[in-house]
């Protein structure tokens, strides 16, 4: 028998390719779906469970019958509330955008999932993701861009540890998405055609502010001033928590040419509004750092920096302020740095490290 993996399916056709090719390629797969809805009531979970819904779990367990392979549902409702859900309602408390669904890989998808199926006497976990893991000379791990780079998942996943890496597998991560799909398609695997799932899992509606207001209550900040970089009043805004840097829709300014979200001030309540130009920097701040290529940051370096998920990437010159931030300049300007965003720095194409962006 080969050696045990622990396949996170979500139901999607990318999960799926993945205990499928594993198995293939002579793995002992078991399929484990991660229940996190919060809510008991099944149309509750169906219109909100997003990646993890009852329709998730059927698809699944209908993969893992055509598969042949052990399936099972974990619950990880506890993890996934306080390491993604409390944490998103608390950064854009603070007038922070957070990701996510960088908290989520880190902390539960890896850190709770990994820790049950080494439990269990797993070798490894898998997903569907996007990405490749490599062992560099060094002996270290890092994530390597993926063969499509259109779907690339790195950046979401820069978060993960050394011990993390070491027992991931990432079989998607060699194949063009087109070519996923049709290895679903001559496996038989009954979701070759499923979309892909885009939004936010426990917030599909994709309305951030409503979602913090129910969890937050009257924790929510009230409505407050638009202010100019010195302090002109333009208006009144919603709250803080309905904005993020760099936007121009929904602000209800009439000045007569479209203006900016420059930074959000929680302290006075203020959002700030500026220029299109306004909105670029060369520079920013990261602390919360995680290293993988390297060990650490010994002297200044010139790395591909990306700033958020859809970035292209910007090249800039980082170096250690302290133990646990660095400083960043661009080569060239940057729109829209956001506190609370990861920033990714990459060298030949694989992840040497990150941070979470603090200005």
């Amino acid at each position: 028998m080969g050696k045990k993996v622990v396949v996170g399916m979500s139901g999607g056709v990318d999960s799926s390719v993945a205990a499928y090719l594993l198995k293939k390629q002579g793995y002992d797969v078991i399929g484990v779906t991660m229940q996190i809805w919060q809510d008991e009531d099944p149309s509750v979970v169906e219109e909100n469970g997003g990646c993890c819904g009852l329709s998730a779990v059927d698809d699944a367990r209908r993969v893992a019958a055509a598969l042949d392979i052990p399936y099972y549902v974990m619950n990880f409702k506890q993890e996934f509330k306080k390491n993604v859900m409390d944490y998103f309602v608390t950064e854009y408390l603070k007038g922070r955008t957070p990701n996510p669904c960088i908290a989520c890989n880190r902390y539960v998808k890896w850190e709770s999932l990994l820790q049950r199926s080494l439990a269990l006497g797993a070798d490894y976990i898998a997903t569907g993701h996007y990405a490749r893991v490599k062992q560099l000379e060094n002996g270290r791990y890092a994530l390597a861009l993926s063969a499509t780079a259109g779907k690339d998942q790195t950046y979401a996943l820069f978060n993960l540890t050394q011990h993390q890496l070491a027992h991931t597998l990432m079989p998607v991560g060699e194949y063009e998405k087109d070519r996923i799909r049709q290895i679903a398609a001559e496996a038989g695997l009954p979701v070759a055609h499923k979309p892909d799932s885009m939004e936010i899992c426990f917030i599909p509606d994709n309305d951030y502010a409503s979602f913090i207001e129910r969890e937050a209550g009257n924790q929510v900040p009230p409505a407050g001033n638009f202010v100019t970089k010195d302090g002109e009043i333009l208006g009144q805004h919603k709250g803080i928590t309905h904005y993020t840097i760099g936007q121009r829709k929904g602000l209800n300014l009439a000045l007569g040419h479209p203006v900016f979200v420059t930074e959000i001030r929680p302290e006075t309540n203020e959002v700030v509004i500026g220029e299109n130009e306004d909105v670029f920097t060369s520079q920013l701040d990261c602390t919360n750092l995680n290293f993988m290529g390297i060990p650490d940051l010994p002297e200044r370096r010139r790395v591909l920096t990306k700033i958020r998920y859809s970035h292209k990437g910007e090249y800039a010159w980082i170096e250690k302020t302290g133990p646990d931030s660095i400083h960043c300049e661009f080569e060239k300007p940057v729109r829209a740095v956001t506190p609370g965003q990861a920033v990714v720095f990459y060298e030949n194409d694989m992840i040497l490290g990150g941070g979470i962006i603090q200005k």
